[in-house]
C-alpha cells in the first residue's frame, strides 16, 4: 500500500525542498541588504569549516551533500575571495586541507546571526511541536534513502 498522500505535482515540490529553497532566497537577501557578499553555497561550506577548520575537500563534500568539482569551484571561489586557504596535508601530500583566514572568522557572527534570524522569519507561527514533527519525518525520509 502507498503511503504517498500527494496530489500530482506536491510530491515533486516537496521533494526539491520548496520550503529550503525559499529559506535560502531569504538568506541570500538577507546577506546582501547587510553588505555579505558570499552566496550560500560559499556560507554553508564556511558554516562547516567554522565548526571544525581544516577539512579536506573530500569531508567538505561529504558535509555539504556536494560534488568534488562542485567543491573544487567553491573553494576556489572562497580563496579568491580571500576566506580560505589550502594547505597541503603533511600525512598525505595528494590532499589539500582547508583552512579559515582571519576575515573569513570576522564573517562568522554577523553571518551566523543573518542565518538565525532568516530561521526564525521562516519559523514564525511554527509550534515546536510541529517542527519536532518535521524534523522527524524528515530524518526518515532521508534514512529511507541512504
Amino acid at each position: 500500500m502507498s503511503n504517498n498522500q500527494f496530489k500530482p505535482g506536491e510530491l515533486y515540490s516537496f521533494i526539491t525542498g520548496k520550503a529550503s529553497i525559499a529559506v535560502a532566497r531569504r538568506l541570500q537577501k538577507n546577506f546582501k541588504l547587510a553588505g555579505v557578499d558570499i552566496t550560500i553555497e560559499q556560507w554553508s561550506v564556511l558554516y562547516h569549516l567554522w565548526k571544525q577548520d581544516g577539512q579536506s575537500q573530500q569531508e567538505l563534500c561529504n558535509a555539504t551533500f556536494r560534488d568534488k568539482p562542485s567543491i573544487t569551484r567553491l573553494v576556489d571561489n572562497l580563496e579568491r575571495l580571500k576566506l580560505v586557504r589550502r594547505v597541503p596535508s603533511k600525512e598525505d601530500r595528494r590532499i589539500n586541507l582547508i583552512y579559515l583566514t582571519e576575515f573569513a572568522r570576522r564573517l562568522q557572527d554577523q553571518s551566523m546571526h543573518l542565518a538565525n534570524q532568516t530561521l526564525n522569519e521562516a519559523l514564525e507561527s511554527v509550534s515546536p511541536e510541529e517542527i519536532e514533527v518535521c524534523k522527524a519525518v524528515l530524518q526518515r525520509v532521508y534514512d529511507n534513502l541512504k
